[in-house]
């Protein structure tokens, strides 16, 4: 799958995209050094506020942190973080953990949205409603339907229940159930010693952040494909987002995400260049999140479809 390119002869050519695919450990460790110091400073944060209001603010902000470990995953699940492919999958099974969103299941799940980006038949990322009112944008921004599905679907595939129809070999199908019964495994085991132990750590440096910060990645998320046409062209069907430095640092510059699509073999770290090259070429593109938001937003107050 990393091999895909986009489909336009000499939109980049074999030579520059074999140089942009290059992988390497050191970007990638750099970049999770990074991710990690911003959570040490929110966590320490929380520390510092508990018994105040002071607290709520701080858990915001780690929680932002925290699911916005799912870029790191999204680069991990492609085995593009680092060179070393213990590297990508060690991590991609922690924070697949942390996020409800297991490696396997996800691999699976994400891989059959490259091969069918935009296709309202076989796309699973289009296998749910996109939001079709404003009450709908905002029970979809809440995150709750996000955590609803993980669990139900963690427990149904832990069941050895799995319907959809991405998985590609019988292989894959038992790892993924396999992999769900470990993951429940983890998150019992979590409970019973934290309760075992009077502690309410869990609480508040991973449950009550990951519910407060969910809300500001499923608005990321949206602006990645919604709104965009429904066609073949990896250049048109998904959105890049021009933002600040921060927010692509915390999104492993994943807001270059036509590029991403287009070139999957390209790592995090490649997505600026892939992008000076080919920035003309791009046909959906936002000069912000807030203005991408509000052209999803007209969209549905002028009662067209995402």
């Amino acid at each position: 799958m990393n091999d895909w390119t986009h489909q336009a002869a000499g939109v980049i050519g074999k030579a520059e995209l074999k140089e942009l695919s290059r992988r390497a450990d050191a970007p990638g460790l750099l970049q999770l050094a990074a991710h990690v110091s911003i959570l040490g400073a929110t966590g320490a944060a929380i520390a510092n506020g508990v018994g105040t209001w002071l607290v709520w603010p701080a858990m915001m902000a780690h929680g932002v942190a925290l699911v916005f470990l799912f870029a790191p995953l999204h680069e991990t699940i492609h085995r593009t973080a680092f060179r070393s492919r213990w590297l990508n999958d060690v991590l991609a099974f922690v924070i697949g953990v942390l996020l409800v969103l297991p490696r396997e299941y996800f691999r699976a799940f994400h891989f059959a949205h490259h091969r069918f980006t935009q296709d309202a038949a076989n796309d699973p990322e289009l296998a749910a409603p996109k939001p079709a009112n404003a009450a709908q944008f905002l029970w979809h921004a809440s995150g709750a339907p996000y955590w609803i599905a993980g669990f139900r679907g963690l427990l149904s595939r832990a069941a050895g229940r799995l319907p959809e129809p991405f998985y590609a070999t019988e292989r894959v199908r038992r790892g993924v159930t396999l992999e769900s019964r470990v993951v429940l495994a983890i998150y019992a085991a979590a409970a019973l010693l934290s309760v075992a132990a009077g502690s309410t750590f869990l609480l508040w440096y991973w449950v009550i952040p990951a519910l407060l910060g969910q809300p500001m990645l499923r608005l990321y998320l949206l602006a990645e494909h919604s709104g965009c046409p429904r066609s073949g062209d990896m250049l048109e069907n998904s959105r890049t987002t021009y933002t600040n430095a921060l927010v692509r640092m915390l999104a492993w510059n994943m807001p270059f995400h036509a590029e991403h699509h287009a070139w999957p073999s390209v790592p995090f770290h490649a997505l600026p260049q892939a992008n000076a090259l080919i920035a003309a070429r791009l046909r959906t593109t936002a000069p912000g999140y807030a203005a991408a938001l509000r052209e999803i937003w007209s969209r549905l107050r002028d009662g067209k479809s995402l």
